[in-house]
């Protein structure tokens, strides 16, 4: 195997749902050392995940095959972050050792969310969703504690999705969401053009 076939890349947010990619030889993870947490950049209109480096803590996620092995695709595609190796960081259940990296917003390329750049909660539903699926109720709780910046503006544009790969929630998803945004105290605003 080449090394280009060992080449994946380990996703903490929307990769968790795979709905909404077809990204193959998707596995559960964990990668140790690493934290999410809701930021933005001057590339987008809306606050996103990115990871960012904590000792203390371990966040679930999903590691996939790097599209045709081309690093530099998946560069362009992730072009708000930027690829740090991550090969010590992931356990995974893979029988071999692949090189890894985790996408991640350079520390001095991001700020906090506010209400001109909010958190989309159907971005939040699909990540939530994906966690659900992949690592049950108590794998979303982890969600939920291991992500910094809930503090962030969460704009509901369930009406009308402005995250891109949406999904559709059962009732019971989207009551598990609701429940830990009302238990971390996040302020829900109104939707407005982005």
């Amino acid at each position: 195997m080449s090394d280009a076939q060992h080449a994946y890349f380990f996703g903490y947010g929307s990769l968790v749902n795979l709905a909404t990619h077809d990204y193959a030889d998707a596995h559960p993870a964990r990668a140790r050392g690493w934290r999410r947490a809701w930021r933005h950049t001057n590339l987008r209109p809306v606050a996103f995940l990115t990871a960012v480096r904590d000792p203390e803590c371990v966040i679930d996620g999903m590691i996939a095959h790097v599209p045709g092995d081309d690093w530099a695709a998946l560069d362009m595609r992730e072009h708000a972050y930027a690829r740090v190796r991550a090969c010590d960081d992931v356990d995974h259940a893979l029988d071999h050792r692949p090189t890894l990296a985790i996408y991640a917003i350079p520390n001095d390329a991001h700020g906090r969310p506010d209400e001109a750049h909010p958190v989309l909660l159907s971005y939040v539903d699909v990540v939530v969703q994906g966690y659900l699926r992949a690592f049950g109720e108590a794998g979303a709780r982890r969600f939920f504690d291991t992500t910094a910046g809930w503090d962030a503006p969460v704009m509901d544009d369930r009406a009308a999705p402005v995250y891109p790969r949406h999904q559709q929630l059962t009732a019971e998803e989207r009551d598990f969401v609701d429940a830990h945004l009302r238990r971390l105290k996040v302020r829900i605003i109104d939707q407005h053009p982005v």
